[in-house]
């Protein structure tokens, strides 16, 4: 996910995003189905568990095994480990309480805090356009939560506690973007793709000593294909960008919606509230304006360089 396109076969790398991401949002679909099974730390550490022989298959066939697996900044691995383990806790918590085309929706939001966080920690300069965007994409993400927030009967204080989750969620995504972005100046792809399942893993084991179910037979399947699931659709959006730019793969995020909708209609009977897709929109509109602001600087730094 983290290596830069070649651009050399685009149409190989969208297929394989728009892939991915059907895997992926397949896997929320199973985490779903699931939940009401095993406690939440369960699923994070069969989602985390269950990747590593898919992970370390991938990094073999790459090249010398330890060679993936060196790492020279254990800090910012272990950092990028803890925030990755929260976004799942929080991820999973909310696909438990909400449906999943809205948490899928409100996870858009986390591109547009990347944007926020950058110019925080990174001392990233944005200007009002760029601003412009993350507000219409702020906007539209309070468009799909405030009326969960608003909510007042204990009833509907679970749903309160699903929106905070997947907004929690999308702020952990963001931060470990702005990490990423840090590691991969030192750190291998594989090394971080594997060391952030390691550490989801033993995290969640923490969480035993609280209770873990004792599955039947068909929900451990389907816990083992919730890693099964993860894996291949990190790998396989990984893969994306050995083919195309990343500027030509992003609108393609945002057809996680069409596939999230679809399986949450078709398996779990839910349809999407005319606040959601208002909603998305403003935030999908939000990302697509931040991209082509990016692409359009991008064109200009590449303007202003002499010819050599």
């Amino acid at each position: 996910m983290l290596s830069r396109g070649t651009s050399a076969r685009p149409l190989t790398g969208i297929a394989l995003n728009l892939c991915a991401l059907l895997v992926l949002v397949s896997m929320a679909a199973v985490v779903k189905a699931v939940s009401a099974h095993v406690p939440t730390g369960q699923a994070v550490f069969a989602r985390a568990f269950f990747s590593l022989p898919i992970i370390l298959g991938w990094i073999a066939l790459q090249g010398p095994l330890m060679d993936g697996l060196r790492m020279t900044r254990p800090r910012l691995h272990l950092l990028r480990g803890l925030l990755g383990t929260a976004t799942l806790v929080m991820n999973f918590i909310a696909l438990s309480l909400l449906p999943l085309p809205e948490v899928t929706t409100i996870g858009f939001a986390a591109p547009v805090l990347t944007l926020v966080f950058a110019v925080l920690f990174l001392g990233e300069k944005v200007r009002l356009f760029r601003w412009t965007a993350v507000a219409l994409g702020l906007a539209g993400v309070m468009i799909v939560v405030w009326p969960r927030l608003t909510l007042e009967s204990d009833a509907d204080a679970m749903l309160r506690l699903g929106a905070l989750m997947a907004l929690g969620a999308a702020c952990c995504a963001a931060l470990v973007k702005i990490i990423v972005r840090r590691m991969v100046v030192s750190e291998t792809t594989p090394s971080i793709v594997f060391w952030f399942a390691v550490t989801a893993a033993v995290l969640s084991l923490l969480t035993l000593p609280f209770g873990w179910a004792v599955p039947s037979g068909q929900v451990m399947l389907l816990l083992v294909l919730t890693g099964v699931l993860g894996g291949v659709g990190q790998l396989m959006m990984t893969a994306s960008y050995r083919f195309a730019d990343a500027s030509a793969l992003a609108p393609f995020w945002y057809a996680q919606l069409f596939f999230a909708s679809f399986i949450g209609y078709v398996f779990f009977g839910e349809v999407p509230t005319g606040a959601m897709i208002a909603g998305a929109m403003l935030v999908i509109a939000s990302g697509l304006l931040i991209l082509w602001r990016e692409m359009q600087l991008g064109k200009q730094v590449q303007e202003r360089q002499p010819l050599t």
